[in-house]
């Protein structure tokens, strides 16, 4: 969890915790996000190990660790925007949007028998991982799918 191939994959692995991970560990506080990161990565390695027990290579990056990352902040900010590329531009996208995709990936990935080096399996297990360890390390003041919710309709508004 804490190897890197290269400097580029380092660094791509870091922009996403950058980019997504801020978000999660307000909302946790420091210690828990702590936590809850380094067992992401872990059931992530798990899953990988399970995935292919007679596999040689070993796995590195953070990636497992950081979908897991991506899926709890899927369940506290999924409206949320985020800027992507499209083609040269940026389009700020929701992000059930981009998160969602990122996952259906992962999982056609893991259906194709792609073998590209990447560990699809890990991705798919932190994010398992960090969709229900969002539930339970959450404190109480921190909703899900908060923007999912209805709007409250008051018996005193006019319709």
């Amino acid at each position: 969890m804490f190897l890197h191939v290269g400097w580029l994959h380092l660094v791509s692995n870091m922009w996403f915790l950058w980019i997504f991970g801020d978000n999660i560990e307000d909302a946790l506080g420091h210690l828990r996000f702590l936590v809850f990161y380094i067992l992401c990565g872990l059931s992530a390695s798990a899953v990988f190990v399970l995935s292919a027990p007679h596999l040689t290579t070993p796995m590195v990056g953070a990636s497992g660790a950081i979908a897991g990352v991506m899926a709890a902040y899927l369940m506290i900010r999924p409206c949320a925007k985020i800027e992507v590329l499209a083609a040269v531009w940026p389009v700020a996208v929701r992000a059930y949007w981009v998160i969602g995709i990122w996952i259906a990936l992962q999982v056609l990935n893991v259906g194709s028998y792609a073998d590209d080096g990447i560990a699809y399996w890990a991705h798919i297990g932190g994010a398992i991982a960090g969709a229900l360890l969002i539930i339970v390390m959450r404190p109480p003041n921190v909703e899900l799918f908060e923007c999912m919710s209805p709007p409250d309709v008051s018996e005193n508004t006019l319709s």
